[in-house]
């Protein structure tokens, strides 16, 4: 990443969800390594714990809390948390997300399932969101990325509560980016591809194939892909950025 898009992030107070793993470790880490104070949660709390301890003998400022976005009071608690941890925040990573409709027709998916990812994957986005806000808005404004999918852009069959779930998450985008502007806080989503990470590794291996030959880049996406794209919606290279999807696939799906 270039000098002074890393150099923007240096000190910055960043909150992320779902960063005991996968995509969210990467973010956890790519972060401290920018120099940036970073707060992350998670429902898998030993791995959490894990990945904490592991990046501050390393001599990273990185901090964990449980978070379960299942649970509105665990989402104020970590938010509350996070911010006395650094001091306050400047800048939210919505990652944490579940898939759970993975492989079943859409008259196949229970009414919990759906459920419950709507609860986690979007209603748990929108009020970490608005927890987050008078800390950004104390902070002189800020940065908020929503981690969405492309499989949202192309109707990934076979996983309707998920691709629904993060199409919500895309046009909630859109409209916080507009209510949050007048405070200084841009609202940015990234959609990813099919990327290499634990959570991913139920995906059947026709769909990665399917990935594979679709992409103008024909090879396999690795959380590093992703974690340069934040960083830059992040850095002060892009406070006149807000309200916009950036796909990151390799072209599989391109706006």
């Amino acid at each position: 990443m270039h000098n002074a898009t890393v150099a923007a992030l240096n000190g910055k107070r960043v909150l992320v969800t779902g960063g005991a793993r996968g995509l969210g470790a990467a973010f956890v880490r790519a972060l401290a390594e920018a120099g940036a104070r970073v707060t992350f949660g998670d429902v898998l709390d030993t791995e959490g714990r894990a990945l904490a301890a592991s990046l501050a003998t390393e001599g990273h400022a990185v901090t964990y809390h449980p978070l379960d976005l299942a649970d509105p009071l665990s989402i104020n608690a970590f938010v509350d948390a996070g911010a006395t941890q650094m001091g306050g925040i400047d800048a939210l990573i919505n990652n944490a997300a579940i898939t759970n409709s993975g492989g079943k027709f859409a008259d196949e998916l229970s009414i919990d399932t759906w459920d419950a990812v709507m609860n986690v994957n979007v209603r748990g986005v929108w009020l970490a969101s608005t927890a987050a806000l008078p800390h950004l808005r104390a902070a002189g404004g800020g940065s908020i990325v929503n981690i969405a999918s492309d499989t949202a852009m192309w109707g990934a069959p076979k996983l309707l509560a998920y691709v629904a779930s993060k199409g919500a998450v895309i046009s909630m985008t859109r409209s916080l980016a507009r209510e949050f502007g007048p405070d200084g806080v841009t609202v940015n989503a990234i959609a990813p591809g099919l990327t290499e990470v634990e959570a991913t590794a139920y995906v059947p291996a026709e769909r990665h194939q399917y990935y594979l030959q679709g992409r103008a880049l024909p090879r396999a996406q690795v959380p590093g892909d992703v974690t340069g794209p934040v960083l830059f919606l992040l850095s002060d290279a892009a406070r006149f950025v807000t309200g916009q999807l950036l796909p990151v696939n390799g072209g599989f799906v391109m706006n």
